[in-house]
């Protein structure tokens, strides 16, 4: 007797028709969850694979795939009998809460996060995993941290906290039920990006200074862009502080971010002059990530990256004889520039850049590689992030909601990413959020009237 092989369906998206290719690399957050009476069981690890198993073999199917290329195409193909399962690791520590607390907030990504292959994509590197997993538990039993990786290639940062989101509910349904027969996930996702040819304007030409042409032998896919020292300083906006931003964005017909973000700007733009007066004339650049789901009808449920770049110059000296409210319409201009239009020619401008580097790679011509422009030194530079929508302090796997979630660690000058607190929901502005500032460590925050005002006060 006979027994017939299963059928295997293989299964393919493309990933070459955005700009995901651009970020071959992880991106690494941690999260801290708490122990508070010190329970048995907490956060299973056995839980925690089973349900990670289940979210990609049942709704991530691509999350458990792999990279294919194809000459200038590069896609992501999966199977319905074999899985490239995300790997977990675990460890254990002797140290207590606060101890390991710190090494979270201090980012110590070599202890806490899963060490992560070269995420660039090329055919002889086929066996990248997409998301990664480092739980670590403690001898006292008083907390885990859970590091995570995910590559960025197939994920933005939407995506990614929709995928926590989901596999934190699921994780939470196996722990109250046992099974998942009556589990709906929260967020469907969707994959494929969507098509945006309609937004195609022939007759407009646009220029994307976001992006600029760079040797290279120096382009690492890592932002290395100073010799300095760079360290990281966490401010807060207390509520009251919100609600002056607030006002004064109505006052200046803005949003909540763009203000915040132009007192980030004009704030590091005056530190800096106020340390070298001759930088007057040199180059002070806003850049931003915006994400145009919304205003381009795309799911946030999308896996996959439709995020984009926009940037803005002056001069050091324009910047500082500006107002605040002058420097938020800049940004507001800036962040604006992203219609339809503009987001379909930087993706085309981006695939077409792609194939020529791809053609000179077969010719021996690798000279020349397009990045974004932030990567460059300037004399001032405030490269704006903001994740203060995203639900990362919902994620519970069935253990509660985790007390600290730590960004990513972008050690390159003059990156300011907007990060949520715990109790923060971004329709109440009720609770502070943290804008983590990542400067020369000569650089004195305190020196500065606009930034002084969200130093924390020292606790040593």
């Amino acid at each position: 007797m006979t027994t017939d092989a299963p059928d295997t369906t293989e299964t393919r998206f493309s990933i070459s028709n955005n700009p995901s290719f651009l970020y071959q690399l992880y991106c690494s957050y941690m999260l801290v969850y708490k122990n508070g009476t010190k329970a048995d069981g907490f956060f299973d690890l056995e839980l925690l694979k089973k349900s990670l198993n289940i979210l990609v073999r049942k709704y991530y199917k691509p999350v458990a795939g792999w990279f294919q290329v194809s000459g200038e195409d590069i896609d992501v193909v999966f199977y319905s009998d074999k899985f490239n399962d995300p790997p977990v690791s675990t460890q254990t520590l002797n140290m207590d809460y606060e101890t390991v607390s710190r090494h979270v907030r201090d980012s110590n990504i070599d202890l806490l996060v899963p060490t992560a292959p070269s995420g660039v994509i090329k055919p002889e590197n086929p066996n990248i995993p997409m998301f990664l997993v480092k739980a670590t538990y403690l001898k006292s039993n008083e907390a885990v941290v859970l590091g995570v990786s995910y590559h960025h290639s197939l994920m933005d940062g939407t995506a990614f906290w929709m995928f926590m989101a989901n596999w934190s509910a699921l994780c939470k349904h196996l722990h109250e039920h046992g099974d998942i027969t009556k589990f709906n996930i929260p967020h469907p996702p969707t994959f494929e990006f969507p098509d945006i040819s309609h937004f195609h304007n022939p007759s407009k030409t646009i220029e994307h200074s976001e992006y600029v042409l760079v040797d290279a032998d120096q382009c690492f896919m890592k932002f290395q862009p100073s010799a300095e020292k760079i360290v990281v300083t966490v401010l807060e906006v207390s509520v009251e502080q919100q609600q002056a931003l607030r006002q004064q964005a109505r006052n200046c017909n803005v949003s909540f971010t763009e203000m915040l973000c132009a007192v980030l700007w004009k704030g590091t733009n005056g530190l800096r002059l106020q340390l070298d007066p001759e930088i007057g004339s040199g180059s002070s650049l806003y850049s931003c990530a915006v994400n145009p789901r919304a205003r381009m009808g795309i799911s946030s449920n999308l896996c996959a990256s439709p995020t984009t770049h926009t940037s803005c110059e002056r001069t050091v000296s324009e910047i500082a004889a500006l107002d605040v409210c002058e420097v938020a319409q800049l940004v507001h201009e800036t962040i604006g520039i992203c219609t339809g239009e503009y987001l379909f020619s930087s993706f085309d401008f981006l695939l077409k850049q792609r194939r020529r580097e791809l053609d000179d790679e077969r010719n021996s011509r690798i000279d020349k590689k397009f990045m974004l422009v932030y990567v460059c030194p300037k004399s001032v530079k405030c490269i704006a992030l903001s994740s203060r929508t995203f639900p990362i302090y919902s994620t519970d796997f069935g253990f509660g909601t985790p007390e600290y979630v730590r960004p990513p660690y972008l050690p390159f000058d003059g990156c300011m990413r907007i990060w949520p607190t715990p109790l923060y929901d971004v329709r109440l502005s009720n609770a502070p959020l943290e804008v983590y500032v990542s400067l020369p460590e000569h650089i004195d925050l305190s020196k500065s009237p606009l930034l002084s005002q969200f130093l924390k006060e020292s606790t040593d």
